[in-house]
């Protein structure tokens, strides 16, 4: 009975330090690494969610956000957007998803005069220089992440191209590719990936990549280029690099 507790104790650390890592995780991605039932992994959250160290939401759980934890993870995203930035040239059309690493990549375009086509209606919310035009694919807006999605959208969208498209992920996998929570939005990002005539990028933290969530919005055979931080772990790197995707690993001191 000691030893069991022990065990129980340990993998319940080890899920808390998995947690830290990737900020939210699902059960059944849980069950599968430590080869225990859904319900074994249900108790283990229900335990350290009464320790007020997790909050669980249907499927999975996620670290409680502290100022602290929040502060980091912004710095990395806000790397990342800036990375993004700096890949845009002057007088180009660029594709920007739902992600709001990728909006925030508007902020740090400077003096270039761009043309910024997407279907993130929280565009409306922040500060555009004057010389960035916004072009919104329309369609039914979606709460809380303010997307445009459905058949309107799609349709406008089928017209447009883009020199570069610019996106956000639930997750990243080398066997499953880009996913997302969100049905609705699997067929505008995939347009937004494929309709340029230049280079299409993912934006994807850490806490993204090696990560599966419910629908794939493209195979990883059609991904080229991924932009992630310095926390990711090599092996995960290597496994993109082996699919011919070029990494881009932007640190904290990078600008």
């Amino acid at each position: 009975m000691k030893r069991e507790r022990a065990l129980i104790e340990k993998r319940r650390n080890e899920i808390l330090e998995e947690l830290k890592k990737r900020e939210q995780l699902r059960v059944d991605d849980l069950a599968r690494k430590w080869k225990v039932s859904p319900l074994t992994i249900r108790r283990d959250l229900k335990s350290l969610e009464e320790q007020k160290q997790i909050q669980r939401f249907h499927g999975g759980a996620s670290l409680i956000q502290t100022e602290k934890t929040v502060n980091f993870a912004d710095d990395y995203r806000e790397q990342l957007s800036k990375y993004a930035a700096s890949l845009v040239e002057d007088g180009d059309t660029i594709f920007i998803n739902t992600s709001m690493t990728a909006l925030y990549l508007i902020k740090y375009l400077g003096e270039k005069r761009v043309t910024v086509i997407t279907n993130n209606g929280k565009v409306m919310g922040i500060e555009v220089p004057p010389n960035v035009s916004i072009l919104l694919s329309g369609g039914e807006l979606r709460y809380p992440k303010y997307a445009m999605v459905g058949e309107f959208a799609l349709k406008n969208m089928e017209h447009l191209t883009a020199k570069k498209s610019f996106v956000g992920c639930s997750g990243l996998s080398a066997a499953r590719g880009m996913t997302t929570e969100i049905l609705n939005e699997v067929h505008v990002n995939r347009l937004m990936l494929e309709q340029v005539t230049g280079e299409s990028y993912i934006l994807a933290d850490h806490s993204k990549i090696g990560r599966d969530s419910s629908f794939v919005s493209q195979d990883i055979s059609k991904i080229r280029n991924l932009i992630t931080d310095e926390l990711v772990e090599q092996e995960q790197l290597e496994l993109f690099r082996e699919k011919n995707i070029n990494v881009y690993q932007v640190g904290k001191e990078s600008y």
